[in-house]
């Protein structure tokens, strides 16, 4: 039986794993949530892992008192959650949001565990150091994101160093065709309203800026070993193609689906072999008509700078993806406007002087300088 730690099992990419852990009969060893600790009790309760840990350490305490009848060990803290992230288990899910993803799934593969990779700023900020740790330890980095999933899925069986391009899909977000007068003013309540997918609040602001389809092209450019400029994004409104691949040949091999996370999640957890798919089949007649654009890189300048950050390589993708961390927090607390994302973004990328050869604290210390600039600048 597969052994599994979820690591951001509260949120939903990991209640969603959760599902797919239920369909397919595997044991929960060990679970991470940032602070809710509500939902948290209740999977320690109906999963009886041997240990949980939360980000938060006041929060962590509560939940200690709360589980005190169980023999769940409750961890708190960065420490904590690394040691959830490395102890009992084969595969670790890290669906963690942000940078705080990153030493969880260092830990991960130093304890030789599988990577199920839905954090993707793990390779965006660590991508060189992620990579060479993993090939150190024999360890497999699948992906989870839908379209980096697609693409791996559609490169099953092709030869190695055939791949011609890489077609990135993007839905567009609830702001497609809008232009930045148009956006001057939208509300958070506007930039969470995604036309396809239910996400937690961070990912969907990124999606409505494009800054997710940005850190996407960084993470295709370490998953699959491709330069950017062999990454095409393509607006796809009906997310039914969640990405492809052209090969030298001229053939074009793509995964179709529903909208839906848990298939990609879990393929992520049966590869190489497919299981019974419990949840909705896609039905093409339903859909009829599949669409595609190019995106409007004027509008939604995040995409263009990371695509900028990723070519110049160093800490050049941590700087942008800090200082977009700290811009849609403070969008999302109604302390700047939308548009003020991609500007205070592409002022961190300028103003932090780029270094190409970089250890673990010199990460932390770029992510530290790009969010104090977005704060100085709000």
């Amino acid at each position: 039986m597969k052994e599994l730690v979820i690591l951001g099992s509260t949120g939903s990419i990991g209640t969603q794993s959760l599902e797919v852990a239920q369909s397919q009969g595997y044991r929960v060893t060990g679970l991470v949530a940032g602070g809710n600790i509500e939902l948290l009790e209740q999977q320690a309760r109906e999963w009886k892992p041997k240990n949980v840990a939360v980000f938060n350490e006041e929060k962590a305490r509560d939940l200690k008192i709360k589980l005190a009848d169980t023999d769940t060990k409750v961890l708190s803290g960065e420490e904590g959650v690394c040691e959830v992230a490395g102890g009992c288990g084969d595969t670790v899910v890290n669906a963690i949001v942000g940078i705080a993803g990153l030493k969880p799934t260092l830990s991960a593969i130093e304890s030789g565990k599988t990577i199920a990779l839905a954090n993707k700023e793990t390779l965006v900020t660590g991508g060189e150091i992620v990579k060479r740790k993993a090939k150190e330890k024999g360890i497999s980095i699948l992906p989870v994101d839908s379209e980096h999933s697609a693409i791996f899925q559609s490169l099953q069986g092709a030869p190695k160093g055939s791949i011609k391009r890489i077609l990135l899909t993007a839905s567009g977000g609830p702001f497609f065709e809008k232009t930045k007068k148009d956006l001057e003013n939208v509300t958070v309540k506007e930039a969470l309203n995604h036309p396809n997918w239910s996400m937690g609040a961070k990912i969907t602001i990124d999606s409505a800026t494009l800054m997710n389809k940005g850190l996407e092209v960084i993470e295709a450019v370490h998953l699959f070993d491709i330069s950017a400029d062999n990454i095409e994004v393509l607006v796809h409104r009906q997310s039914i193609i969640h990405s492809g691949v052209e090969l030298s040949d001229g053939a074009v091999i793509a995964q179709l689906g529903t909208p839906d996370m848990r298939l990609p999640i879990q393929y992520a957890l049966t590869y190489p072999e497919r299981s019974d798919y419990a949840f909705e089949r896609l039905d093409l007649f339903k859909i009829g008509t599949l669409t595609f654009a190019r995106p409007d890189t004027e509008t939604f300048r995040c995409l263009p700078l990371c695509v900028k950050a990723i070519t110049e390589g160093g800490i050049a993708p941590t700087v942008i993806n800090g200082a977009n961390e700290e811009a849609v927090r403070l969008f999302l607390e109604g302390k700047i406007k939308f548009l003020q994302i991609a500007e205070l973004v592409e002022k961190a990328l300028n103003t932090v002087n780029n270094k190409k050869e970089f250890t673990l604290d010199d990460i932390f210390y770029a992510d530290t300088l790009a969010r104090e600039i977005v704060r100085k600048g709000d």
